[in-house]
């Protein structure tokens, strides 16, 4: 009888060691993913500082040309943001070779989300029951559009129209703005990555209401509490400005009303299954 313990508890253990060994192949690969493309990134040096990370800094941005198209056609010249007074600078030595690697390695991850999220996927679907796998198909799609979606809002319209405020905000006409490229980095390159991850909040509903730990009910009882957790959220992943904050903020309460619907959809079926 001891023997046979002794031989359970072996075997347990060797499937406990088994999936530890399944989980660091599965991370190993997302993170191969994440250096292979962190190293494209930095090969691609040129395209990716000139255009991706110093074109929101610059007036003929995608984001600042289609705003003046739309103040011209709806005559609302405010609509056309001015010049962005200020210039970029590097104020270490190794400053510029640091930023190239952050921003590789930023560029890299968010690269590499939707491949490192499948591989993660893979490892807990096989264990998930069978109406958990059949309520969940399709989640690698769906959380790679939204990121996708998120990263670009936060790159096309949060980032441009951060920079656009920060760099014409004036306490005096003496005070000149030489910005350092690090805080640059800061904007452009966590702000569409942030929005990205802030973009998951649906699905992340979906799979609580189906666990049964949310509810629609429970949701709006809490929609005010809510609403500062998202503020103050903003605020964290934000430079310290009020509009960069407002235009992170206003998704995400948008999302949550979103995901108070899908909340209710799912409680819902439930309860026609199980009347």
């Amino acid at each position: 009888m001891a023997l046979d313990q002794i031989q359970e508890s072996s075997e347990k253990e060797m499937g406990f060691l088994d999936h530890l060994e399944e989980l660091r192949w599965h991370l190993v690969r997302s993170v191969m993913a994440i250096f292979v493309f962190s190293v494209a990134a930095f090969l691609a040096k040129t395209f990716i500082f000139d255009v991706v990370i110093l074109g929101p800094t610059r007036q003929d941005f995608w984001t600042y040309r289609m705003l003046c198209d739309l103040a011209e056609k709806l005559s609302s010249p405010a609509l056309c943001l001015g010049d962005i007074p200020m210039e970029i600078q590097n104020r270490q030595v190794g400053g510029q070779f640091l930023m190239h690697i952050k921003s590789s390695f930023i560029i890299g991850l968010i690269l590499a989300f939707p491949y490192t999220f499948w591989e993660i996927w893979r490892f807990v679907k096989p264990g998930l029951r069978t109406g958990e796998k059949r309520a969940s198909r399709g989640v690698v799609f769906v959380v790679t559009v939204l990121f996708l979606i998120g990263v670009l809002f936060g790159y096309f319209i949060v980032t441009p129209l951060s920079v656009n405020f920060l760099a014409n905000y004036e306490l005096s006409q003496y005070i000149k703005n030489d910005i350092d490229i690090s805080s640059i980095l800061a904007i452009v390159g966590m702000l569409p990555l942030a929005c990205g991850l802030m973009f998951q909040l649906p699905v992340v509903t979906y799979m609580l209401s189906k666990a049964g730990i949310v509810t629609p009910k429970l949701m709006k009882r809490y929609r005010r509490h809510s609403i500062v957790v998202i503020l103050v959220i903003s605020a964290i992943i934000t430079p310290p400005d009020i509009i960069s904050q407002l235009l992170i903020a206003f998704p995400l309460t948008l999302l949550y009303e979103i995901s108070i619907m899908i909340s209710r959809r799912i409680e819902r079926k439930q309860k026609k299954k199980n009347p």
